[in-house]
């Protein structure tokens, strides 16, 4: 009879395993000596030890699901439970029961993984409905429609809810993503309307301004092309391949005009300049009239100037007031000698100089009278009275005097 501390075998073959519980049969063996018969079933214990040391190491160290390692814990607790090795059975009991443990606390900690994930994912998802709702209302159409997609890729990103709730906030984030599309597409359906609108007007505004381009009414004309083209502004943008095509035509029409008014003003331009010089000669030739000494030979020159003056055409406006100021003051001075000339030779006016001077003469007389009279009476204040009045009345005499000189006498 062969035996170790863990087991023996008997003069019949049969194989025995020391447990807590007394000795269990473990087999029979009949092939060689009882020797080999315990190193054969301490073999078989030493696999099941490397066995469960495996699945130890898989459940610490892979994501090994709590199905699987307990499916494995069971075949190999009923291996232990055969009795078929040599061992410290109980203590492979031992870690089989810690490994059931370390299971169960995997498992908890999964399920309580999943249900910070789940709520996570839930708050994610309730943020991505309420942005959504939020950009359905935006008229941002490029940025916003580009954020909606990225939206809808986080959320295929995130893990499921339960059924209810991920079908619920899926309704209201695939509901705001088609208010948006419908109020877009809504937006661009009237904008293609305005903008063919714009184009009709706009091929109403070329054909006009294509017709205005050979005009030769150069100031209506040109006010014209002003006014189409603030109807041009107004009109907004046609669509995008007839734009660049309508605005070419537009100007290109406009170009031809103003091209041709200012080739004629530049002609208008070269003439009026020098008709300017000639205006300034004629108004230097005017001013040697000055000052006027003979009035007749004066204004006889002076009207043949004038004659020479409007025969000249239209000097630039800037100049005009300059060159015609400087022949006014020549006319003007003509129109002063005329009229001193007129008072001068006229009967009626000297006459009625000559009599107001009598009559200031006549009371500056009598005055000087009454102040004799008052100062001999010794009437001082009557005096000054009169001499004031006096006053008054010799500048009166003075310049009816000085008046009555200008008709020679």
């Amino acid at each position: 009879m062969s035996s170790d501390p863990w087991g023996r075998v008997d003069e019949t073959g049969t194989v025995y395993v020391r447990t807590a519980d007394g000795e269990q049969v473990v087999g029979s063996w009949q092939a060689g000596s009882p020797e080999e018969a315990l190193a054969y079933f301490e073999r078989k214990y030493e696999g099941l030890v490397v066995e469960i040391g495996l699945l130890e190491k898989r459940v610490k160290t892979t994501d090994l699901s709590s199905k699987d390692a307990m499916t494995a814990i069971g075949h190999l607790r009923e291996q232990v439970d055969a009795h078929h090795a040599v061992g410290d059975l109980a203590a492979l009991r031992v870690r089989l029961d810690k490994l059931v443990e370390l299971v169960d606390a995997r498992r908890e900690e999964r399920r309580a993984q999943r249900a910070k994930q789940s709520d996570e994912a839930r708050h994610a998802k309730e943020a991505l409905v309420a942005e959504a709702e939020e950009l359905a209302g935006s008229d941002q159409w490029r940025a916003a429609g580009e954020r909606l997609r990225a939206l809808v890729d986080t959320w295929k990103g995130l893990p499921r809810l339960d059924r209810k709730s991920d079908d619920e906030l899926w309704h209201r984030f695939s509901h705001a993503r088609s208010a948006f599309s419908k109020r877009r597409k809504q937006h661009f359906a009237h904008l293609d309307a305005q903008r063919e609108e714009a184009r009709k007007t706009k091929e109403r505004l070329v054909a006009e301004a294509e017709g205005l381009s050979k005009s030769t009414d150069w100031g209506v004309t040109a006010a014209r092309y002003r006014d189409l083209m603030s109807e041009w502004k107004a009109a907004g943008r046609a669509q995008r391949e007839h734009e660049e095509d309508l605005w070419n035509r537009f100007r290109g029409a406009q170009d031809v005009f103003f091209a041709a008014r200012g080739s004629v003003f530049a002609e208008r331009d070269a003439e009026q300049t020098e008709n300017l010089k000639l205006k300034e000669e004629l108004a230097g030739e005017a001013e040697k009239l000055l000052p006027i000494t003979d009035l007749k030979a004066a204004r006889a020159a002076f009207r043949a100037l004038n004659e020479r003056w409007e025969a000249v055409g239209h000097v630039p406006r800037d100049a005009r007031p300059k060159v015609e100021g400087r022949m006014h003051t020549v006319e003007r001075a003509l129109q002063e000698a005329e009229e001193t000339e007129w008072r001068r030779t006229n009967p009626e006016a000297r006459a009625r100089a000559e009599g107001l001077t009598g009559q200031l003469q006549a009371a500056v007389d009598k005055l000087k009278g009454q102040i004799e009279q008052a100062r001999a009476q010794g009437n001082d204040s009557r005096a000054k009275k009169l001499e004031r009045e006096l006053e008054g009345r010799q500048a009166l005499l003075d310049q009816a005097l000085k008046g009555l000189q200008e008709f020679g006498g």
